[in-house]
């Protein structure tokens, strides 16, 4: 068991966010999204491909494959996490899930639009290897930070991770723009070899992760019949569940204002090209502008967190979150969205790292348990996402506007707020008790 507070373990288990994050910034948000659409596109002569004998349109193939990652880790990391807490699993577990999802990426640059099969596999198993990762990952928060550190070590973890997206994005968007400098041939090559360094950035800095932090403590030297082990642990897990009002409530508020915040996230970029007619280089522009204020917002929150409470610094920024829904749905503008996405930075970083630390608070302290307790936390997290952009998608069929759906995300943080004012968060009133002396 790692000693708590080792500044570095808490360094090395932040660094996993470093090597992590150029998925979602570089493969989940920016470049193979549109990389992915030009292929297919000039490979099927247009938007409708040929997947497995079912024709489709490109986009809602992306979008089911997607779907499909998120079900697939939300219904099999719970028993994960329970045979990861029942013995010296879950650090092998991790490396596991890291590996198929830098192999993947990498896989991603023998894909050219006519072998779709091969993309759309290749990316299901990279989103698979990165959500599976998170459980075990989460789950070391407790063991490496004391109570009182667990916001800001929550949010120090985010702002590594969005620094490290930031500064392979900036080599791999230098690699598009100008690939003769890399002795590249052509500007497809240069997209391609992008994808696959996240693959190679992801491995290659998580192996600094794997030598400082230690495996989980175990219970039993026994290894036979170790998925019944795992359902063994969940549904003890469950049964203190019953007894932790406020977590449950906490988790209800989590699911409801994580629908609104993962869909903001995820379809930010596709609002501004429709809604705003923005071009490609500009989203990209906004994208950044996100991931960087997204660090002071994550450092702010978590300092408002541990000065006055968790459950005020939440609902402060499920307000601004509803103030992001209102002004999508009326900003025309480019200037305006720019300031939009610069509130949803500060927000993002915030809502993340705090959500996070909350969760932490709230689960049995020094419990042998922290992995099938945040398999719990992550399975919301990733069923909220399929709630939240099939909400999204249905509005927007409905109406024919993503202005009407952009606002329809404000019920969610709506409903947010409601449920947090059932939950009870254990407090460190630092800045309160220093005034007062």
């Amino acid at each position: 068991m790692q000693k708590k507070d080792d500044p570095r373990i808490i360094h090395a288990w932040c660094m996993y966010d470093w090597a992590n994050s150029a998925y979602m910034l570089v493969i989940s948000s920016t470049l193979f999204p549109v990389y992915y659409n030009s292929v297919t596109r000039s490979a099927f002569n247009g938007d409708i491909v040929d997947f497995l004998g079912w024709r489709v349109s490109n986009t809602v193939l992306y979008s089911y494959s997607l779907a499909f990652a998120f079900l697939l880790a939300a219904l099999l990391s719970p028993l994960l996490a329970g045979i990861a807490d029942y013995g010296r699993f879950r650090k092998p577990m991790m490396r596991f899930f890291t590996l198929l999802g830098s192999l993947a990426c990498i896989g991603l640059f023998f894909f050219e639009g006519d072998n779709i099969v091969w993309g759309i596999l290749c990316n299901i198993l990279a989103c698979f290897g990165y959500t599976g990762s998170l459980v075990f990952y989460n789950a070391y928060l407790p063991e490496i930070a004391s109570r009182n550190r667990l916001d800001s070590v929550s949010a120090r973890g985010f702002a590594y991770g969005y620094m490290g997206g930031v500064v392979l994005l900036v080599i791999n968007l230098i690699m598009v723009q100008q690939p003769q400098w890399f002795g590249i041939i052509n500007q497809s090559s240069a997209v391609r070899l992008s994808l696959a360094s996240v693959g190679i950035w992801w491995i290659v800095f998580a192996q600094y992760t794997f030598w400082y932090l230690e495996t989980a403590r175990k219970e039993s030297d026994i290894y036979t019949n170790i998925l019944t082990r795992g359902y063994d642990k969940l549904r003890s897990v469950w049964k203190q569940l019953q007894h932790l009002k406020s977590t449950q409530y906490y988790l209800v508020a989590f699911f409801f204002y994580s629908m609104g915040v993962q869909t903001v996230m995820l379809l930010a970029a596709t609002f501004g090209e429709k809604e705003i007619k923005m071009s490609a280089d500009k989203l990209i522009i906004t994208v950044l502008i996100i991931q960087l204020i997204a660090i002071p917002g994550g450092y702010l929150f978590a300092w408002l967190a541990k000065s006055v409470s968790n459950r005020l610094s939440i609902n402060i920024m499920l307000g601004l979150w509803l103030v992001v829904c209102m002004g999508a749905y009326v900003v025309q503008e480019e200037t305006g969205f720019y300031l939009l996405a610069a509130l949803v930075g500060l927000i993002m970083g915030g809502i993340q790292s705090v959500s996070r630390s909350t969760y932490t608070k709230l689960i049995p302290k020094d419990t042998a348990d922290n992995t099938s307790f945040f398999s719990f936390y992550d399975v919301v997290e990733k069923v909220s996402i399929i709630g939240g952009t099939f909400t999204f998608g249905l509005v927007e069929q409905i109406t024919q506007s993503m202005r009407n759906s952009a606002l329809a995300l404000g019920v969610f943080f709506i409903l947010g707020l409601l449920v947090m004012t059932l939950v009870h968060v254990p407090r460190h009133r630092v800045l309160l008790r220093r005034i007062a002396s």
